[in-house]
């Protein structure tokens, strides 16, 4: 769910450098090391570059929250549980998880150019932020990547057809080259997550349609019943929510059942377990034979006759990234409140928050 084109055209533009750099700053002054610190700055402010709010710069007060309550652990490597050349598996350790994937990514893309593919499970990460900025990267370099999170302490999904929760919104992002604009979908197994559900409750607003249910299982469109014995439906909603919830329990298995952590160990808070994968098209039919597909198709559905009313249809990440690309050239538009709730920290600290661009 993103901000109306008018609503960000509105913001206040900043740098994305010098919000890389305060960030960097606050995450090395809560005693994280400045490689972790330049990486997840990184990872937070790419979210806001592609427009995704909820999971941005908006995320750094609870990170900082989490270090200094021991649950974020700064120090240190993820222990290896296995390897295997072209897959691994990794205990995070609690450790950063937009630098455990980050970590990951880098790896896996090293060896699928050697092997054609290579999976890393990582149990017992901490939160990876928004999913997409993964990807991405990999359709960069002319890399296939895929991503699963689930968050094993989590439950405010419930399974299709129950009103009780046990499942997280468990997303998934893939990302691959197409010769031209690559496709990069970001999505979850629910109809919505938990943190637009608590943006929309701190704002004092409903969702636009009934994507959840109260404590009685009736449907309802106030995020507020989070937290109050209330879950959110699996996408698909009432009448087709079987989809999602499959969804759901493959993103759970790929995620701790491959890394040997989830729900039956119990874990709280914003402790996450992941599976990436990342397959090298050359090493297939080949990235020109693999963009031929991938092209043709992007573009059928770029130039598919819209509905009535409609705009021309985009692909997925297609909007993310020209906001990514209009930022960078323009400056990062902040939400309200964001930069509000670091500048107590910063100032503690004595490091400045970037000023507004005059646009």
């Amino acid at each position: 769910m993103s901000a109306a084109p008018d609503q960000v055209a509105a913001r206040p533009r900043y740098p994305a450098t010098a919000l890389r750099d305060a960030a960097a700053a606050l995450f090395q002054a809560h005693g994280t090391p400045a490689s972790k610190a330049a990486v997840m700055a990184d990872v937070l402010v790419e979210s806001d570059l592609m427009g995704h709010v909820t999971h941005g710069l908006g995320l750094l007060p609870r990170y900082l929250d989490e270090i200094d309550a021991g649950l974020m652990r700064v120090e240190g490597e993820p222990e290896i549980l296995a390897d295997r050349g072209a897959c691994a598996t990794w205990d995070g350790r609690g450790l950063p998880g937009g630098w455990l994937t980050m970590k990951a990514l880098d790896l896996a893309i090293e060896r699928a150019r050697a092997h054609g593919t290579c999976s890393i499970a990582i149990g017992n990460s901490h939160h990876i932020g928004c999913l997409a900025v993964y990807p991405a990267r990999a359709a960069a370099v002319g890399m296939m990547c895929v991503l699963h999170s689930s968050a094993p302490g989590t439950a405010s999904v419930a399974p299709f057809g129950a009103r009780e929760a046990v499942l997280a919104p468990d997303p998934v992002s893939v990302g691959y080259p197409t010769g031209g604009l690559p496709v990069v979908t970001d999505i979850s197994a629910s109809i919505t997550t938990n943190n637009m559900s608590q943006r929309l409750t701190r704002l004092g607003q409903r969702f636009p349609h009934p994507w959840l249910l109260d404590a009685d299982g009736n449907p309802t469109d106030d995020p507020a019943v989070i937290g109050q014995g209330g879950t959110i439906l699996p996408a698909g909603g009432l009448d087709h929510g079987q989809k999602g919830y499959a969804m759901a329990l493959a993103t759970e298995a790929l995620t701790q059942g491959l890394s040997g952590f989830g729900r039956v160990e119990q874990p709280t808070g914003m402790i996450a377990s992941v599976f990436l994968q990342v397959l090298d098209p050359g090493a297939f039919a080949g990235l020109e034979a693999f963009t031929r597909q991938t092209g043709h198709t992007a573009a059928a559905c770029r130039a598919a006759a819209p509905r009535p009313g409609l705009p021309p249809v985009r692909l997925p990440g297609e909007r993310g990234l020209k906001l990514r690309e209009e930022a960078l050239a323009r400056g990062v538009p902040l939400a309200e409140g964001i930069l509000e709730a670091l500048r107590p920290r910063a100032e503690r600290h004595g490091i400045r928050l970037p000023d507004p661009l005059g646009n």
